[in-house]
């Protein structure tokens, strides 16, 4: 049976410099409706406090850019075609980026790599507000920087997500987990209704503006952090294409880390229906109106994520984490099948949000398998390969339910990929045990 180690540096002084695992001080489990209010131990330990405190910030921030630069390009070229190459131009650098950066995580002292990449990320912010303010309406200049700061973004995100092991105690990174991942998603709620509520008041530059100051909290917050080099008497290695390979071979070596990417993938490819959301909202909600039925249909799995992270303490304190994800994605499942089936816009509503909750259950307890199982000198590529799967598995299902809306119907091929999630998972759970066997 596959049990979790713990390795994290003890900062409840911020001066601590030590790199030494330490043992969780046990905690009394809460009672009554504390239970179900989301777990906050690990906000009691400093330097995941400052982190955490500024994603909040920064999980705005970085919506506003995110909405500001396809809005600049359509201005510019009047074409939704530029708009998709942008997707594209971003997507092909954070995936080579997010597999290398998480090889040289494991090789430096993370701290110092999340420094250098927050700063990289902050300077493309204030250069797009630069060539926005000088009107230089130039789409080439706008996909050289959105290249170079997804980049940056592929070389950060494992490099973040590896250093929250080392951090809190094992048994609270299922809590850690949903505590970002609840401001990770409340930024997508918010900071595109925000970004829309600017525009005209502001005007498009400032969105660029204000994400470069947020980047200037995690800045600060990541130079508060104690350091976080390479534990033990690792030896030192070049981050080039042989680590990479090793990551991958490590992976299929251990199966509960390999089905922890399956269980992801089977979830988003089969069951992540939202290139259909525009169909739908012009025939089958068009009643509730097209925009309307689009707003809701977009944000109704983050609303839904949200909810599940403030109410996580119902499931972050579980100790079989991989019934947890065969559950998760499995719910994921059947969610998206109640969507298909819907003809009423508020019960799609309440189904996507149902699916967001088991999104949300799968993700925490997916990145607590990849933190807890894996060994501290590979949670970087480790991190890198889940940055390439949680973003390719989307844009696969994408291709994927377009296809399949345009042959079968846009409703028939939503339920139908939340039967396929459903049967492909529990097939998963059955034939391979190492996942439902996994525990803390």
């Amino acid at each position: 049976m596959y049990r979790a180690t713990r390795n994290y540096v003890d900062t409840s002084e911020s001066s601590s410099t030590e790199s030494a695992p330490a043992e969780a001080t046990p905690q009394t489990p809460p009672r009554g409706w504390r239970r179900w209010a989301m777990d906050t131990r690990p906000l009691r330990i400093p330097a995941f406090r400052r982190l955490w405190s500024s994603t909040i910030v920064t999980a705005v921030g970085s919506q506003l850019t995110a909405v500001a630069v396809p809005k600049q390009i359509y201005d510019i070229t009047h074409s939704s075609a530029w708009v998709g190459y942008a997707s594209l131009v971003g997507l092909v650098p954070m995936v080579v980026f997010a597999l290398w950066g998480g090889a040289i995580a494991d090789t430096v002292d993370r701290r110092r790599l999340l420094l250098i990449t927050n700063a990289g990320i902050a300077v493309t912010s204030l250069l797009f507000w630069v060539q926005a303010a000088m009107g230089a309406h130039s789409v080439a200049l706008l996909m050289v920087l959105l290249g170079a700061q997804q980049a940056f973004f592929g070389l950060n995100s494992p490099t973040r997500s590896a250093s929250v092991a080392r951090l809190v105690p094992a048994e609270e990174l299922p809590a850690a987990n949903a505590l970002g991942a609840t401001v990770m998603q409340t930024g997508l709620v918010v900071g595109p209704l925000l970004a829309g509520a600017l525009i005209p008041v502001i005007g498009l530059p400032s969105l660029y503006l204000i994400d470069t100051l947020a980047l200037c909290v995690t800045v600060w917050a990541v130079f508060r952090l104690p350091p976080l080099a390479p534990l033990g008497d690792a030896p030192a290695r070049r981050a080039g294409l042989r680590e990479i390979a090793a990551g991958f071979r490590y992976i299929a070596g251990h199966k509960v880390l390999l089905l922890s990417f399956l269980a992801d993938i089977i979830a988003m490819v089969f069951g992540m229906p939202r290139a259909l959301y525009p169909e739908l909202a012009a025939q089958t909600y068009a009643s509730w109106g097209e925009g309307l039925a689009l707003g809701v249909l977009f944000a109704g799995i983050a609303v839904g994520a949200v909810l599940g992270g403030l109410f996580s303490g119902v499931f972050s304190r579980a100790r079989r984490h991989g019934w947890m994800v065969i559950g998760a994605v499995a719910g994921w499942g059947v969610a998206i099948a109640g969507f298909g089936l819907s003809g009423n816009l508020w019960l799609a509503l309440v189904f996507l949000a149902a699916a967001g909750v088991a999104d949300m259950v799968s993700m925490v307890f997916r990145q607590a398998i990849l933190l807890s199982a894996a060994t501290d000198e590979m949670r970087g590529r480790m991190q890198g390969v889940f940055t390439v799967v949680v973003v390719g598995g989307p844009r696969l299902a994408d291709v994927l339910h377009g296809t399949a809306g345009s042959v079968f119907g846009a409703q028939a091929a939503v339920a139908g990929g939340g039967v396929l999630v459903v049967v492909a998972i529990l097939v998963l759970a059955a034939a391979v045990p190492a996942l439902r066997r996994y525990r803390i």
